[in-house]
């Protein structure tokens, strides 16, 4: 199945840069299943597809791109989602939330990235588009070395080199030079207060402040950290 055609089925058009990823096959990760770490992963690891490395995102493929608005769309679905909105998936995170484009919101020029809750009545907002929310997401994984899972140095670095040699076309220049500055730089400790004031230890390329600082700078999102409810029967 292919983009083209479930824009046919669903009545709507995916922005041009989605389209240029999947004419890139920067959209095909293969079927998931209990075989695909062993199996896919190893051939696509060093040429990573889109956000392959990133954290709590999992591409979706075309065929379940279709479940997913099938069931998002369904009346007896359990979020019970109001029909006024339009959310098209295209990953979830590892519970089984929603990365969406949020086409109700789409001007001439912009379709909003939105991340839909399964569990709770709650969609948050992550990026004006598609470019802005990769740029989000490539520079928060600058700023988190998977500290709890024995990640090494040497395997953050190359993650991030081969994402960056995939990735970097599809930004703006400004974007991209951000990101290759930030790659260039030592990795550092810093804290971040937690739940109840509790003090964590991190490190990356940049601390949580640089990192609000530069998207609130870069992407521009008015509704940037604003929620909203998906449905009305909750």
């Amino acid at each position: 199945m292919k983009l083209a055609e479930i824009e046919q089925t669903f009545h709507f058009e995916y922005p041009t840069l989605y389209k240029q990823l999947e004419q890139d096959l920067m959209l095909d990760v293969g079927e998931y299943g209990s075989t695909w770490y062993s199996t896919v992963f190893p051939k696509i690891k060093d040429h990573p597809t889109l956000l392959l490395h990133s954290c709590d995102f999992e591409l979706l493929s075309v065929d379940a791109v279709n479940q997913a608005l099938e069931e998002l769309r369904d009346p007896q679905d359990y979020r019970n989602i109001d029909p006024h909105f339009c959310f098209v998936p295209f990953a979830q995170s590892g519970a089984g939330d929603h990365y969406c484009f949020f086409f109700t919101e789409k001007t001439q020029k912009e379709i909003p990235i939105v991340f839909l809750w399964h569990d709770c009545n709650q969609v948050d907002y992550l990026a004006n588009n598609l470019q802005d929310f990769i740029f989000r997401a490539l520079l928060t994984d600058m700023s988190e070395l998977d500290i709890e899972n024995g990640a090494s140095e040497e395997e953050f670095r190359a993650n991030l080199n081969n994402t960056l040699t995939t990735h970097l076309r599809y930004l703006s220049p400004k974007q991209a030079r951000i990101l290759e500055t930030f790659f260039a730089k030592e990795i550092k400790d810093y804290e971040v207060i937690a739940f109840k004031g509790r003090k964590e230890l991190h490190r990356g390329l940049l601390d949580q402040n640089e990192l609000k600082a530069i998207l609130n700078d870069v992407i521009a999102l008015d509704t940037l950290g604003e929620t909203f409810e998906y449905s009305t029967s909750h």
